[in-house]
């Protein structure tokens, strides 16, 4: 076989999270490949629909925000709101604003509103940004086809469309290579959880006028509940093409079987139509037991599958992304050690396990709805049907639309490379304390708390590109200084007095990572050189 090159990073599958784990690591200078078999972006591709704040914020990092928002076929000014109607063009039932993190204002607890956008836009935006990254190598039409890995450096084949197979030798890998993923086969990893066997169906079509016959106006998503099938649809682009998740329930039924069919039926009216592309899907619920062996790593749906009510699947492989991508490159640099990449799976695991259980039971939240066929009549008894499946989607579906608990506020708090405060000695802190409900905090393995500062500008702009010392008062930060340059750890410092007031009372200082999370909190009383040396030590994963 003859050898393509040697990287520092190899990185196999070119979806979002393989691009994104990519640009984490190109705009730190990091040497990497990344393998794709597809060499082509296939624009009807039916997967991701948003991008969570979060993930904005991440994109916001790179600098890449603005341009994925232009490239949006959806603007967030068009919609906030998830409308449920009995059909597309039939009753009302009940809306919900702000769904998926999308405001068209600008809001303290985040840098960035969720943005609507297809998931080949998103892959479009990212390849267009590796392009420009000096150090990234995007190998399209090349895949894994194995790999083994000694005490230095994974050894990996890959071959091309054409079958011809070539060698590659790498520090790492990162397998982003799906769910019937090479990479975590190569280290003995399998998928635990479960799948449901039936089928449901993704529908792309052109309807043109289709929009203008919709009685509830725009809306992010439109649900169609009714007493024969439940399904979700929504625009595509501004230019007459929309898409349907058919349930399994729904292509039971006969007659319903063809995508014009099914179409029809959740138009709920004679439609002229022209499908465009279709596929299948089964929802599973899957984590694997594994994410990692020694130099090589799983992310996104090679480690974890989830049901996509929330849209929280490919938004959870960025957050692998991130996180994998800033320790690789700490590692390479020479200031992060074993242990920061060791603790990459404490930390992502944790996270997609917590995500699986709160989608799911979204999932079947959404199952369980069996109203009346009275929901469809116009009289007094369709109205009194609606208004009680009203109740019941506020009652057990608020999480799918407002999930911002879970989206901002999930943490490390078990993490090996975080600094517990005395009180958060418990095993008891969760991951994710509210799947709904965001509350803002200092504890270490928490997302920093976002805020605006007086000329504008967001507090996360402030961060550096390794780790940041947020200083609340006046303190000894010599020492961090001091210990910071010796062990070759990135150190920015930033002062607040003046910009922002303490968050908590009592908070003097917090120790940011590259990932926005908290590693370590200070309560105001100076540390010493050997203190500072200790905290650095720990949250780099460095020997004391």
């Amino acid at each position: 076989m003859t050898p393509i090159h040697s990287t520092s990073v190899l990185i196999a599958g070119g979806g979002p999270v393989g691009l994104a784990t990519a640009v984490e690591l190109g705009t730190r200078g990091i040497d990497c490949t990344v393998l794709e078999p597809r060499t082509v972006i296939a624009p009807l591709r039916p997967r991701a629909k948003s991008s969570s704040a979060r993930t904005m914020e991440h994109f916001r990092r790179w600098g890449l925000a603005d341009r994925l928002r232009k490239a949006a076929s959806l603007p967030v000014s068009l919609s906030q709101q998830a409308v449920y109607c009995s059909t597309l063009l039939g009753h009302e039932i009940t809306r919900v604003d702000e769904c998926f993190g999308l405001t068209a204002g600008r809001r303290d607890v985040f840098s960035e509103s969720g943005q609507q956008v297809a998931q080949p836009v998103v892959e479009t935006v990212l390849r267009e940004a590796i392009a420009e990254l000096p150090t990234v190598r995007l190998a399209l039409g090349w895949k894994l086809t194995g790999c083994s890995q000694t005490d230095s450096a994974v050894l990996a084949e890959a071959t091309d469309e054409n079958g011809e197979a070539r060698q590659i030798t790498a520090d790492y890998l990162v397998g982003c290579d799906g769910p019937d993923s090479t990479t975590r086969a190569a280290i003995g990893g399998r998928l635990e959880g479960t799948a449901d066997a039936r089928a449901n169906r993704s529908i792309i079509f052109r309807a043109p006028g289709l929009a203008e016959r919709v009685p509830h106006g725009p809306a992010v998503h439109y649900w169609i509940v009714n007493s024969r099938f439940t399904g979700v649809m929504g625009r595509m682009n501004l230019e007459d093409v929309w898409w349907i998740n058919v349930s399994a329930t729904t292509m039971e039924q006969d007659g319903l079987m063809t995508p014009e069919a099914l179409v029809q039926a959740y138009v709920g009216a004679p439609l002229d139509c022209e499908v465009l592309a279709t596929s299948t899907w089964h929802a599973r619920m899957q984590l694997a037991d594994n994410y990692q062996r020694e130099r090589i790593f799983l992310a996104g749906d090679a480690a974890h599958l989830n049901p996509p009510w929330g849209g929280h699947g490919y938004n959870t492989g960025v957050g692998d992304a991130v996180n994998i991508g800033w320790k690789l490159a700490a590692a390479l640099q020479g200031w992060g050690g074993p242990e920061l990449l060791r603790s990459y799976q404490t930390e992502r695991r944790a996270v997609a396990q917590e995500t699986i259980a709160l989608t799911t039971a979204t999932m079947r939240a959404s199952v369980a709805m069996r109203p009346t066929p009275a929901l469809e009549s116009d009289g007094a008894d369709g109205e009194q049907a609606r208004s009680e499946l009203a109740k019941i989607v506020w009652r057990t579906m608020e999480g799918e639309f407002h999930s911002l608990g879970l989206v901002l506020g999930y943490a490390y708090p078990h993490s090996s490379v975080v600094v517990p405060d005395e009180s958060d000695a418990s095993d008891d802190i969760p991951v994710v304390a509210s799947l709904i409900d965001y509350e803002p905090s200092t504890r270490p393995g928490a997302r920093l708390p976002h805020a605006w500062l007086p000329d504008g500008r967001s507090l996360y702009d402030l961060l550096g590109a390794g780790l940041t010392l947020l200083v609340h008062q006046e303190s000894d930060i010599e020492a961090w200084a001091e210990t910071a340059e010796r062990r070759g750890v990135p150190l920015t410092v930033v002062r607040l007095d003046g910009l922002l007031p303490a968050p908590d009372s009592g908070t003097a200082a917090l120790l940011v990572r590259p990932d926005q999370h908290i590693a370590w909190r200070g309560t105001g009383k100076p540390l010493t050189a050997d203190e500072a040396d200790a905290v650095l030590a720990r949250v780099t994963g460095m020997p004391g």
